[in-house]
């Protein structure tokens, strides 16, 4: 059965009505049984009614073929729940990457010329002994556990040596409290082959407003022991 969209055209462009090149491509498309777009219909419809006076006879068949060749377009792909993955993973990363700010929370306090010198402070102690030749306070120390610092007494911004020894392989935890038991620096470090451990620290920053004994402590998951020194601002 031939479409009355077709006859519709040719009469169209028999008396040369519309576009002669949309409603080539509209003849040509009917020729060769391609799908024909709403668009396309409409403007061979409204052309009809207006020039023809009369309204052509559409089957719905072609329509629903339309629609059916749309519905890959209108179908949303599924990128909210990889954003959603994306942005949970990106929250996750954010978390983990604040975990150590209480750990390196002194490092932003000592400044550009603190931080310098603490670079080249841990390059001189790389490979060296972990027990500073100059030690001036006395190694608290346990069965299997030993903490000591460089200097019994410090300033402010001045570099605090401290090193140890622990039996238990692994990590140790290091913390300093101030005189009203506020933490005031925390590290995570592990240890090496043989036991010790060393780090530094900055005296200053936020808990270190006031003179004072601070406390020294370490905890290699078995046991607990501390030391002291003297801060003055």
């Amino acid at each position: 059965m031939t479409d009355p969209l077709f006859d519709d055209v040719k009469a169209l462009l028999e008396k040369d009505f519309g576009d002669d090149r949309i409603l080539k491509q509209i003849s040509r498309a009917c020729e060769n049984n391609e799908v024909i777009s709403n668009y396309e219909r409409n403007y061979v419809k409204n052309l009809a009614e207006k020039h023809l006076r009369k309204k052509p006879e559409i089957t719905k068949s072609a329509p629903s073929v339309e629609e059916k060749e749309t519905i890959p377009d209108v179908v949303m792909p599924e990128t909210p729940s990889i954003q959603k993955t994306q942005s949970f993973q990106l929250q996750s990363t954010r978390t983990v990457s604040t975990t150590p700010k209480n750990s390196k929370m002194l490092f932003g306090i000592g400044g550009g010329i603190a931080l310098a010198i603490i670079i080249i402070v841990a390059v001189s102690f790389n490979g060296t002994s972990d027990v500073s030749p100059n030690v001036t306070t006395p190694i608290i120390s346990s069965d299997s556990l030993s903490i000591q610092t460089d200097l019994s007494s410090y300033h402010e911004k001045d570099l605090i040596s401290i090193n140890g020894t622990s039996n238990i392989s692994g990590s140790v935890n290091l913390s300093i409290e101030n005189q009203n038991n506020e933490l005031v620096w925390a590290e995570q470090i592990s240890t090496r082959d043989n036991g010790n451990f060393s780090t530094l620290a900055i005296a200053g920053g936020i808990g270190w407003e006031s003179s004072g004994d601070y406390t020294i402590k370490v905890d290699n998951g078995k046991e607990t022991i501390s030391n002291s020194f003297s801060f003055t601002v």
